[in-house]
């Protein structure tokens, strides 16, 4: 269980439209107000269990849950916070009541500077490159639910020999995904690991500054490098 897949699951049943309803393979969750809005993730019993302990489920009207769990809105982004937008969250004890707690309350740093302009007002990130890292997050988490992937993206099997298509196996759409995950962490050229760690791990974009050795408040630079090729990559540009 993917301490980064709960986060993210969370996060998205916080949305207005978030819900889960069980399938033939776990418990899908979606977006939208119904069943033709497209699967976001599809969790495990343990996944979804977790999600009963915190944010805490409800039923949903016409069916499905939803989270329990009220999230108050954030405030404006603090100045020299990348990553952090400080707010309230209600979670759900194990004994059935609720308690409200600081927390986090930002998607990921590309959120964070996506709302944010630069000194002439322009904003701080195009639209292709906000489109490319959605993608690359939507990529990665189609490679994750494979089987033996990890977020390494590295020392992939190579393809299949022989002279046709052959059976299509269950880990081909996840390995199909690693690989081009690999392909678009590999064309951001100095700034794969700071994508990486944003992007796929939603690391907060001062933990990751200081994992790489950078100085304060130059990641959102090296950040912007990264997801203008990765814009390139995807021919957004």
């Amino acid at each position: 269980m993917s301490d980064y897949r709960l986060e993210r699951a969370r996060r998205l049943l916080a949305l207005p439209d978030g819900w889960l309803r069980a399938t033939d393979g776990g418990y899908a969750l979606r977006t939208g107000p119904d069943r033709r809005a497209r699967v976001m993730l599809t969790l495990d019993e343990a996944e979804f269990r977790a999600l009963t302990e915190s944010p805490g489920l409800k039923p949903r009207t016409g069916g499905g849950w939803t989270a329990r769990a009220a999230v108050v809105a954030p405030p404006a982004p603090a100045p020299g916070r990348p990553g952090v937008t400080e707010g309230e969250r209600t979670v759900m004890e194990a004994d059935g009541g609720a308690t409200t707690r600081r927390a986090n309350l930002t998607t990921s740093a590309v959120a964070w500077l996506a709302r944010r302009a630069d000194a002439d007002g322009q904003p701080w990130l195009s639209p292709a490159q906000i489109a490319a890292a959605e993608q690359l997050e939507i990529e990665a988490e189609t490679a994750l639910r494979g089987p033996a992937l990890t977020m390494h993206w590295d020392a992939l099997p190579r393809a299949r020999s022989g002279g046709g298509p052959g059976r299509r196996e269950p880990g081909d759409v996840a390995l199909t995904s690693a690989r081009r995950v690999e392909a678009a962490l590999a064309a951001c050229g100095s700034a794969r690991a700071m994508v990486r760690a944003v992007c796929i791990e939603a690391t907060p974009l001062q933990a990751v500054e200081q994992t790489l050795g950078l100085r304060r408040r130059t990641g959102k630079a090296l950040l912007k490098q990264g997801l203008a090729a990765l814009a390139r990559h995807y021919r957004l540009t």
